[in-house]
């Protein structure tokens, strides 16, 4: 397994690896020296950050780069830095730049020697552009977009969307990746998308169909952040996961085109940022929830749980032994004035021997830091916890 979380304090990637169940080493500091693009620029990663391992053993962390130009103007750009199976640190990987002219939130998934990321494309039209390695991310080439070609679906998306992780079968090898929309009035007037949709893709990601899954009513907001996504490795079924911050909704397909009724799977007055990993069955949804109203509430108490199907069954589960967080949570991204120690998402992930889940979270209880203006903040720390 590997586990990676932002830091700026420095600024990098950290990358932990290791195998479920146990404590992982500490790899090391993953894109602290990217080499700069262009005269005069400064290349820095840790905007965002998702990792891959191949079945080759290889490790690949796709990365959300901040390129400064000369007179501190700058844009983001993807980078992948990958890593052998023989590497012991960052000093044996390498970096290819993906994109650098404007991008955002990219996601990484792989199927054998094939690997695709998917991304926003900032600068024009938040258009979700896919690029894809078939050597184990040694070279990368465009490939086919899950917005284009859709008709009004495409039309209604554009301008207006918010996506979720790419994910690769690997037994059938469909791709599918999931996103938010609004409803075309929203594209003048709000961020808050009230569709879901799921795209998928049968020859390797170079044409897609999408298939709504759920629509809400116009001005509910379902990007509370992503539309997590996972494929079961061994039965194919796709899992699709979101919340209107007042319940988590879980709907699944065989193929990504026929999709069961929405079912609320939380117990928790609020709930924000789900995420959702399947395998042999079982089913584990995690998530922030709290007791409180409103996200918005200073003194709301917040907690980690999974929403696990097992046997035929769902069942609530704490993953957090204490509260995580206490206080707001804001969901506006790079818009947000405060509140957002605990960024917009955490993970969680099943061994393959024993069907166990190990949950990646944050928690903003643990200590304190002191910032440049003399005072004294929440120090979010990373938490990993394994399923008994």
């Amino acid at each position: 397994m590997a586990v990676d979380g932002l830091a700026w304090l420095p600024y990098q990637v950290n990358l932990w690896k290791g195998q479920f169940g146990q404590t992982p080493s500490y790899f090391g500091a993953m894109d602290a020296n990217l080499q700069n693009k262009g005269r005069g620029r400064t290349t820095l990663g840790d905007g965002d950050a998702d990792v891959e391992i191949t079945s080759a053993g290889t490790t690949l962390l796709a990365d959300l780069d901040i390129i400064v130009a000369p007179g501190g103007t700058y844009q983001l750009g993807v980078s992948v830095t990958r890593c052998p199976a023989s590497a012991t640190g960052p000093a044996q990987c390498t970096t290819a730049f993906l994109d650098t002219a404007g991008a955002d939130r990219q996601w990484i998934t792989s199927n054998g020697p094939n690997v695709w990321v998917a991304y926003h494309d900032a600068v024009n039209s938040t258009l979700i552009r896919v690029k894809k390695s078939t050597d184990d991310g040694l070279t990368w080439k465009s490939s086919g977009s899950p917005l284009v070609g859709n008709g009004g679906t495409t039309a209604g998306a554009t301008y207006n969307n918010s996506l979720g992780p790419i994910v690769a079968d690997p037994v059938s090898g469909t791709l599918y990746e999931g996103y938010a929309t609004g409803t075309p009035q929203s594209k003048c007037c709000s961020g808050d998308f009230n569709q879901i949709f799921v795209a998928r893709s049968t020859d390797g990601g170079e044409r897609w169909s999408s298939t709504r899954v759920y629509r809400a009513a116009a001005g509910v907001r379902l990007n509370n952040f992503w539309p997590a996504l996972a494929v079961d490795s061994t039965t194919g079924q796709v899992w699709v996961a979101w919340t209107d911050q007042h319940g988590v909704v879980v709907s699944s397909s065989a193929d990504g085109s026929r999709w069961t009724d929405p079912m609320t799977v939380s117990t928790s007055t609020t709930t924000v940022m789900p995420w959702v990993a399947a395998r042999e069955g079982k089913v584990d949804v995690v998530y922030y929830g709290s007791d409180a109203a409103s996200i918005d509430d200073e003194s709301a108490v917040w907690n980690a749980y999974d929403s696990q199907l097992s046997g035929g069954a769902w069942s609530v589960k704490r993953v957090s032994q204490t509260p995580n967080r206490v206080g707001a949570i804001c969901l506006e991204g790079s818009g947000c004035e405060g509140n957002r120690e605990l960024l917009d998402l955490f993970e969680v992930a099943q061994d393959p021997g024993t069907g166990k889940a190990a949950v990646i979270y944050t928690d903003t209880t643990l200590n304190t830091w002191v910032g440049d203006d003399g005072q004294t903040q929440e120090l979010p720390e990373i938490v990993l916890a394994f399923e008994k």
